[in-house]
């Protein structure tokens, strides 16, 4: 991997990206964890280009010669590109109201500093699987009287939960094991009320999160077949 400008300063898209690459390789065994744990926190505190090729320069990356620090990485949208390159930009929605129906705020947008979402006798959908976000950090304001709402968040998404159920529940649940905040990632607090009815908040992932999850076991299981010692171990199994 090479720069033609290894001075100039590191973005955090370019920071995560190369954290990205670390994670795919010690995913796939071409790294050992002690040394990932190193490159990883060397990537996190690199400045300029010049410090971040050398973590990433002896690995390969899957349909494409080499990764640079800039650019998107082929065949996959900004969603995957790693969370700082999700926060920005102007807010597409800052709040949903449903009385006697319903609102759904899914796929991509990007949620405003504060968001507020009403919901009497009615029901809402917040996902944020897709989305993008105005600033860093963001509160999602969640009402509902005789009304249900449902927030779905990505697993290591920063998430804190702060709600009221009365005669009702408020509260998260999930559908996979809670992970780490990922490095970078927005900070989202969910707070509100639910009056005779329910506010939850799931982790759950997106079904591009769960293709690239199996691409990886595929690929993992695919490395493993073709170690030289691959061809002894199918015969003591067999």
């Amino acid at each position: 991997m090479t720069s033609e400008r290894p001075d100039m300063r590191a973005s955090d898209a370019e920071r995560e990206r190369i954290a990205e690459t670390l994670r795919e390789a010690v995913a796939e065994g071409r790294l050992e964890m002690d040394e990932f744990e190193q490159r990883l926190d060397a990537t996190f505190k690199a400045r300029t280009h010049a410090e971040l090729e050398p973590l990433v320069r002896d690995l390969p990356v899957p349909g494409a010669a080499s990764r640079p620090v800039a650019g998107p990485v082929a065949g996959r949208n900004e969603t995957s590109g790693g969370w700082p390159a999700r926060i920005g930009g102007n807010a597409t929605s800052s709040g949903a109201f449903a009385f006697w129906g319903g609102f759904s705020r899914k796929g991509r947008w990007t949620v405003g500093r504060s968001f507020t979402a009403f919901a009497m006798w009615g029901g809402g959908e917040i996902d944020l699987r897709e989305a993008r976000f105005a600033e860093r950090d963001v509160v999602i304001r969640c009402f509902a009287v005789m009304g249900g709402m449902q927030v779905t968040v990505e697993p290591d998404l920063d998430v804190q939960v702060s709600g009221l159920g009365i005669m009702g529940g408020f509260g998260e649940h999930s559908k996979v094991e809670e992970e780490d905040p990922a490095p970078g990632s927005p900070r989202v607090r969910i707070t509100g009320f639910a009056l005779m009815g329910g506010v939850g908040v799931e982790r759950k992932r997106s079904k591009a999160a769960k293709r690239r999850l199996q691409e990886q076991e595929q690929e993992q299981e695919r490395l493993r077949l073709s170690r030289p010692d691959a061809g002894e171990t199918r015969k003591e199994l067999g």
